[in-house]
């Protein structure tokens, strides 16, 4: 079997320090606190409270070429959308797009707060209708609508701007106003977006479908949310193979030329062909949302026992030649490499503790 390179992307899998005591309490995970303790650290992106993207849309944007190296090196930069509607099947050509997503927006107090749209159960019917409702409305203002999966939509045009919006894991649970997009150049709040959403919010209000929803106890989808705005620019990708579900990381493969598949359920499943491989796994993106710390370290176990232990053993006897860890939390991330002879480097005892992000 050929010695290979396998590169895990991990989002939300690096809690605060202030989270970190209840995250990991009674976690026992020998062989990810060794690789942790031997690896040579890459890079650590603190990140900024107000950054409206994830640090690993950022990571993956820099990673394959999408953000200009002109750019500032940790800009709050990753247009994604349009290599989104590429994975999702449709066509970007050289437009700018953003992707809008259905969503729930609860009222509290004195403000609104973005619920996780993935906690939703919108059934595909569901997303059709509201869909067919909404349709009429986008197109009205005058741009360019692509929908090839129910629950995420791709929008384009001139009449929308430069807008900066936010990812929606980047708002979820918090107050909605500093998150809502805005013109990129200027900050101001866009007024075509405002109209756009505020028309579609009439078109649903009292829909059937949320009428229904609301009877069973669910939340009705009341509102839109749009992230990623960008052009499709030429890209390279740095592994061989691309594995991964997420929308963003196979559109960047596959504009890069190679065909994405969803990552192996273990290490054992992973086909070690040599080259580079990535791999992004997304168990903790819920609990770490919701800050159920007992079910995010039951996904850190899970991960112990199929992929860091058993990669821990392939870089000892050498059938992987190099493991690369990013870990991201909401905020910053850190990039690490683990090889053959960085295990035999004992006098390396880095705590996991040393990575957290304040």
């Amino acid at each position: 079997m050929p010695a290979s390179e396998l590169h895990l992307l991990l989002p939300f899998a690096l809690p605060s320090a202030a989270d970190a005591a209840t995250a990991l309490h009674g976690l026992e995970s020998a062989a990810f606190d060794r690789l942790l303790a031997r690896a040579t650290l890459v890079e650590r992106v603190i990140g900024e409270d107000f950054q409206r993207t994830l640090p690993h849309e950022r990571w993956i944007a820099r990673a394959f070429g999408a953000v200009s190296p002109a750019d500032q090196r940790y800009a709050d930069d990753a247009p994604l959308a349009p290599f989104m509607l590429l994975a999702d099947g449709g066509t970007p050509g050289d437009a700018s797009w953003a992707c809008i997503e259905p969503v729930h927006v609860r009222i509290a107090h004195d403000h609104l707060v973005l619920i996780d749209p993935a906690t939703l159960g919108v059934r595909t019917e569901e997303a059709r209708a509201l869909f067919d409702a909404a349709r009429p409305v986008i197109e009205d203002l005058n741009v360019t609508l692509q929908a090839s999966t129910p629950l995420r939509w791709y929008i384009s045009g001139d009449a929308l701007g430069a807008l900066a919006g936010a990812s929606p894991l980047r708002a979820t649970g918090r107050n909605i106003e500093i998150w809502l997009p805005h013109e990129a150049r200027t900050g101001k709040r866009s007024r075509a977006w405002m109209k756009l959403q505020d028309e579609v919010q009439m078109a649903w209000f009292e829909h059937p479908l949320n009428l229904e929803r609301e009877s069973l106890g669910l939340p009705a989808i009341n509102s839109i949310w749009l992230h990623g705005q960008g052009a499709l620019r030429p890209v390279t990708s740095p592994f061989v193979r691309v594995m991964s579900d997420a929308a963003a990381t196979r559109g960047l493969a596959m504009a890069a030329g190679i065909k994405p598949s969803s990552p192996p359920e273990s290490f054992a499943a992973f086909v070690r062909e040599g080259g580079s491989a990535l791999v992004e796994l997304d168990p903790f993106s819920a609990p770490f949302i919701e800050q159920d710390w007992a079910v995010w370290n039951d996904a850190l176990k899970a991960l112990e026992a199929s992929w860091f232990a058993p990669a821990l053993q392939a870089l000892s006897d050498g059938s992987l030649s190099k493991l690369g860890l990013t870990l991201c939390g909401d905020t910053g991330s850190v990039t690490l490499t683990v090889t053959r002879s960085d295990l035999r480097k004992f006098w390396r005892r880095r705590p996991i503790a040393a990575l957290f992000i304040e």
